[in-house]
């Protein structure tokens, strides 16, 4: 999801010292003259950089109020081409489909990649034989109609005991890229398993369950390595675990994976809004691995700041 407390609720990031209220975007002054609401949902895994990145910028901005939302990648979407937000946080690139239906309401999003993130998948502390799976074993597991039920399934020399499943719901960006990536297609997944927007929840569920397996995004397990075991991908070429070297160099495949912003151009035009996406990109380079991410390398992100200043 990290170097600082993972909230398990979606609950605004409220840090601004006085509560904003009337004016279109509830605007007030501040002394340094930057005031008004930046309004942010989407992806649970991006929300970890969000959150923080909002945290620091209302600390030097305490009259401009950021409010952070997860409604998993999709439901953000559905929110940011409604007009409701400003910014939307995404572990995939924006479907086709969804740019249409943000086009059809007069919004054009930008996209800005902010980092890369390793799916990690997950089994209980008290798992001591499986450490490593490959991705066709993950895809047997996870696919429509699977005949997988218990471990002895996968491998005969594992326990005949029942596999209980956890996995983001289906409005995540990790769950779109997930099933792509391990079954083969965007969606394509078995639906008998517990399911959450929440990374938190899987986080409990996959500590509190012997038999468990499931997965989330990198950071989540980094926050928790008390509570989860991580297991290997084996893609061909050997087991690999998620790091922060293997998921930069692309060793980790093929569940590594860019992390992104979405942003209202028009939005962008409010100084509270394009000062914050300068912060962001700005101090990215270090809150972005503070959480348990990859940043990227710094020319990318000054070009994504030229890019802004570009008419």
């Amino acid at each position: 999801m990290k170097a600082n407390s993972v909230p398990g609720l979606a609950l605004p990031v409220l840090v601004a010292a006085l509560a904003a209220c009337g004016g279109e975007q509830g605007r007030i002054e501040s002394e340094s003259g930057l005031s008004g609401a930046v309004r942010i949902d989407g992806s649970s895994t991006v929300f970890l950089v969000t959150e923080a990145v909002a945290e620091e910028f209302q600390i030097e901005n305490r009259q401009v109020r950021v409010t952070v939302g997860i409604s998993g990648t999709g439901g953000g979407f559905k929110k940011f081409c409604a007009g409701e937000t400003d910014i939307s946080d995404a572990s995939r690139a924006i479907k086709e489909s969804e740019l249409e239906m943000c086009r059809a309401a007069g919004i054009e999003p930008k996209q800005l990649t902010v980092g890369y993130d390793g799916l990690a998948v997950m089994v209980n502390p008290a798992n001591d034989f499986a450490s490593c799976m490959t991705v066709d074993e993950l895809k047997r597991v996870w696919e429509p109609n699977s005949a997988v039920a218990t471990w002895r399934d996968i491998r005969p020399e594992w326990p005949a005991e029942e596999i209980k499943l956890y996995g983001p719901g289906t409005d995540s960006g990790t769950f779109d890229y997930f099933t792509e990536a391990i079954v083969g297609e965007e969606d394509a997944s078995r639906p008998d398993f517990t399911a959450s927007e929440d990374d938190n929840v899987l986080v409990q569920g996959i500590a509190g369950d012997q038999y468990a397996l499931g997965y989330f995004g990198y950071a989540y397990y980094a926050e928790n390595t008390d509570k989860l075991k991580l297991v290997a991908i084996d893609a061909g070429d050997g087991c690999v675990e998620p790091t922060p070297e293997t998921v930069q160099s692309g060793e980790y495949e093929p569940l590594s994976r860019p992390l992104f912003l979405y942003v209202n151009e028009t939005a962008m035009e409010r100084p509270e809004v394009m000062a914050f996406v300068r912060y962001y990109l700005e101090n990215a380079a270090t809150l972005v691995p503070q959480v348990g991410y990859v940043a990227l390398d710094d020319a990318r992100y000054q070009a994504s700041l030229a890019e802004l200043d570009q008419p």
